[in-house]
């Protein structure tokens, strides 16, 4: 056959479809998508079959927004920094299948009960639910509703027949840590978050490796959990760095609650990171912005959305996704705000 023994035609994408349409409409990379396209090899049959398969419905012509049911994300927290930023991504890929959003946001939904009528809510074909306060029980009693939807971020822990998009949270505060113990920190404090969420065990799971690895433990007295706000960053610091001996490195929750660290290391006239090392989570705007620009773990944030809208388009298309639960890698980010342990 001319060398060609095996081979299968090159798909052919319509003008008006980018190769960024079908990435965000399948959740691989945007180099997977080229490379089936340009029929290379080295592509899983499933990815290949996968991408072929968006291909041929947008070349088809995709169906009226307005003939499909729209898709409910509930976020119910101010939609700065890290809500916003999946909120966003959420949106615009939800837009490239034709869905509208019905956006349920702010504090104040959070004494609300709205998981129980979405089965029956006109329109609505399947939700995306944000760091939800309702407890494994509640969101049980959806999923055996038969009503399809996805948790981002779970606050607790999840049955396992619910799907769900989550961030390494172990991994990433292990590299954090790690990190500073490669710097010769030892004496270290970390200011968690809420002792009931999910993401704070998995990270203290993970600071207590990196630590063990190191030679030594976490005791009790260098750790507070709090609400991670740059307020409650703060009064924690404060607390901690009152201690004798003073922490050498203070590991936070999130970039907010470093910020409030950084308040109360120079309100007691400490350096960062000569006299404190610093780190935080997340990798927000505000991390590169402060003085020095602060060491810390970047989550994949747009990406959890993308692949959340992805995942419950699988289920609205009646395919069953092979991983329900799934973790996106982390990465650790070097900056300013660490350095070598104060003698």
């Amino acid at each position: 056959m001319n060398g060609s023994r095996g081979r299968r035609s090159a798909a052919i994408v319509e003008p008006r479809t980018t190769l960024r349409d079908i990435a965000a409409e399948t959740g691989v990379s945007i180099a997977t998508v080229s490379r089936v396209l340009n029929d290379h090899e080295n592509v899983a049959p499933r990815t290949r079959d996968l991408v072929l398969q968006a291909v041929a419905r947008r070349n088809a012509g995709d169906e009226p927004a307005e003939s499909l049911g729209a898709v409910h994300v509930r976020c119910p927290y101010l939609l700065t920094d890290y809500f916003g930023l999946i909120v966003s991504s959420i949106a615009e890929t939800l837009a490239l299948h034709g869905r509208r959003l019905i956006l349920d946001a702010g504090e104040s939904g959070q004494e609300t009960d709205v998981l129980s009528g979405l089965p029956e809510q006109d329109g609505v074909d399947g939700a995306i639910l944000i760091l939800p306060p309702e407890s494994a029980r509640e969101l049980t009693v959806l999923s055996r509703s038969g009503f399809p939807f996805v948790v981002v971020d779970p606050r607790q822990p999840l049955p396992p027949d619910v799907a769900a998009v989550s961030a390494a949270h172990a991994s990433g505060a292990n590299a954090v840590v790690a990190h500073l113990t490669g710097l010769g920190h030892r004496d270290i404090a970390v200011i968690a978050g809420p002792e009931e969420w999910l993401a704070t065990d998995a990270r203290m799971v993970g600071h207590r490796a990196a630590l063990a690895a190191a030679g030594t433990l976490l005791p009790p007295t260098r750790i507070r959990y709090v609400h991670p706000t740059i307020e409650d960053g703060r009064e924690a610091a404060d607390q901690l760095l009152d201690l004798h001996p003073r922490p050498t490195a203070v590991v936070c929750f999130n970039d907010k609650v470093a910020v409030g660290t950084y308040h109360a290391a120079r309100a007691r006239g400490l350096t960062v990171p000569g006299d404190l090392s610093i780190t935080g989570f997340d990798d927000i705007d505000l991390s590169a912005a402060i003085d020095p620009p602060l060491t810390t773990v970047r989550q994949p944030l747009q990406e959890m959305g993308r692949i959340a809208v992805t995942q419950l388009m699988r289920f609205l298309d009646g395919h069953q996704p092979e991983a329900l639960h799934l973790e996106l890698a982390t990465q650790l980010v070097v900056r300013g705000s660490t350095g070598p342990a104060a003698s």
